[in-house]
C-alpha cells in the first residue's frame, strides 16, 4: 500500500503543488530546456526528448510507492516541479528532493513555501519521522537555502553520484527530524510573513 494516495494537492499563499499528471508533460518539458537549471544536478535534462523520458518513469515510481512527484504552479502557471524520494514508511522516513524551478522565479519565496508544504505535510499527515535533502556539495547557492529553512548539516557523502559525464559528484546531506518540525514551522512561517501567534 503507498503511504500517499492520488491525487493529492497542496496548497500555499503562492503555490499548489499538484500530484504530477500526464497533462502536465509538454509544459514542464518546455521549462526544463534552460540549461542553468540543471548546473549542479548529475544529469543534464535541458534537452526536451530527454527530460520527457523521466516523466513517465516518475508516475511508474509513483505506482510503485517509492516517490510522489509534484507539479509546481504558480498563479495557476506551471513553473517547476518537485518530489518525494525515498519513501521508507517502515522507518517514518524520506526525502525531498528532484526539486527544480524555472529561473524567472528563481529567489522569489516560491521554493522556501513549497518546501514548507512538502515539510508539513510530512511532519502532520504523514507522521514521517525524518526528512533528508541533499544538494551537490558545490552548489553553495542550494546549500544555504537548505540551511536558511532550517535544514541541519549531517556532512558530506563522499562519491554519492556519477554524473552523466562520468564524474563523481560529493553530496551536502541535511535533515529535518520531528522533533525540529515546530521550531522549523514557526521560522518558515515567519520567512513567509505569516504571523505567528504564541
Amino acid at each position: 500500500m503507498n503511504l500517499i494516495k492520488t491525487p493529492l494537492v497542496l496548497k500555499g499563499q503562492l503555490v499548489e503543488l499538484v500530484s504530477l499528471d500526464k497533462a502536465h508533460f509538454d509544459v514542464l518539458k518546455k521549462l526544463a530546456s534552460e540549461e542553468k537549471i540543471w548546473q549542479f544536478y548529475p544529469f543534464d535534462l535541458a534537452n526536451p526528448e530527454k527530460f520527457k523520458a523521466t516523466l513517465p518513469a516518475a508516475l511508474e515510481e509513483r505506482e510503485r510507492g517509492g516517490q510522489f512527484p509534484f507539479t509546481i504552479f504558480y498563479k495557476d502557471q506551471i513553473i517547476g516541479s518537485t518530489r518525494y524520494m525515498d519513501i521508507q514508511p517502515k522507518h517514518k522516513k524520506l526525502e525531498i528532493g528532484f526539486t527544480w524551478i524555472h529561473p524567472d522565479y528563481w529567489g522569489s519565496g516560491i521554493n522556501t513555501e513549497c518546501k514548507f508544504l512538502l515539510l508539513q505535510y510530512c511532519f502532520e499527515y504523514l507522521d514521517i519521522q525524518r526528512v533528508h535533502i541533499k544538494t551537490d556539495e558545490t552548489n553553495i547557492r542550494s546549500r544555504k537555502a537548505i540551511e536558511k529553512i532550517g535544514g541541519q548539516f549531517e556532512g558530506i557523502i563522499r562519491n554519492d553520484m556519477v554524473r552523466d559525464n562520468g564524474t563523481k559528484r560529493n553530496s551536502a546531506s541535511y535533515s529535518i527530524i520531528d522533533q525540529d518540525w515546530q521550531h522549523v514551522k514557526v521560522h518558515l512561517l515567519q520567512m513567509l510573513g505569516v504571523t505567528v501567534l504564541d
